[in-house]
């Protein structure tokens, strides 16, 4: 579970301040796959950055109960100059699980061959994204965070992407961020929309992308 309590965040830039949030108020609840919905460049990224602890509000309280993940599929930690297989280790370490198991579930799971062995530098962005995949959904969490990872790769991983997250979520919760509609209403079961700085939860996805659409005045994606 995490819980908002009267959370701010804005930034400066050059056409004058950007609020994302304003005193918001929400409960994200255990257990639960909800959809964060919102406008191109309202803030869903930045709230998914004060979740995790990367980024802070200006003013307010996060409390976060259970583990929490970073961000699915973020690849940005990772050491270039080790292999796949090298930072693969290296996280399970950090996180307490089995190596072993680890290894060999991302080795299979993420579909690098012979490149799971050699060095990052030599990934290109969708292998890296496939690595990170393997290694976030490998690892149990209370709540994983997720976004727009299921894009990656073809049709047959993308598949096999959207298959392991609805498996892990038969024991865990997620906050999803994604363009598709479509996507969020196979891989969620509530929703939060974004709008103007404020945050409004829906039990049914279906009535949270219903809302986004009419903020948006359009029935497609973003």
């Amino acid at each position: 579970m995490i819980v908002f309590e009267n959370v701010s965040k804005a930034f400066r830039t050059p056409e004058g301040t950007k609020v994302i949030l304003k005193d918001a108020n929400i409960v994200f609840p255990s257990g639960v796959s909800v959809g964060l919905i919102g406008r191109n460049g309202a803030g869903k990224t930045t709230i998914m950055d004060m979740i995790s602890g990367i980024v802070k509000p200006d003013s307010g309280v996060i409390t976060r109960y259970g583990t929490i993940s970073w961000t699915v599929g973020f690849a940005g930690s990772f050491n270039a100059n080790m292999t796949g297989a090298q930072n693969t280790k290296f996280i399970a370490r950090v996180y307490g699980v089995d190596t072993q198991e680890l290894m060999i579930y991302v080795q299979d799971f993420a579909e690098l061959g012979h490149h799971f062995h050699l060095p990052l530098r030599s990934y290109s962005a969708g292998m890296k994204s496939r690595l990170a995949f393997g290694i976030s959904i490998g690892i149990p969490f209370d709540t994983y965070l997720v976004d727009e990872v299921t894009s990656v790769g073809d049709a047959s991983f993308k598949l096999k992407s959207r298959l392991a997250f609805i498996d892990r979520m038969q024991e865990s919760g997620a906050i999803v961020v994604t363009h598709s509609m479509k996507q969020l209403a196979k891989l969620t079961q509530a929703g939060v929309v974004l709008e103007n700085g404020r945050l409004t939860y829906f039990e049914n996805v279906k009535d949270a992308i219903n809302r986004h659409q009419s903020n948006m005045g359009s029935q497609e994606d973003e």
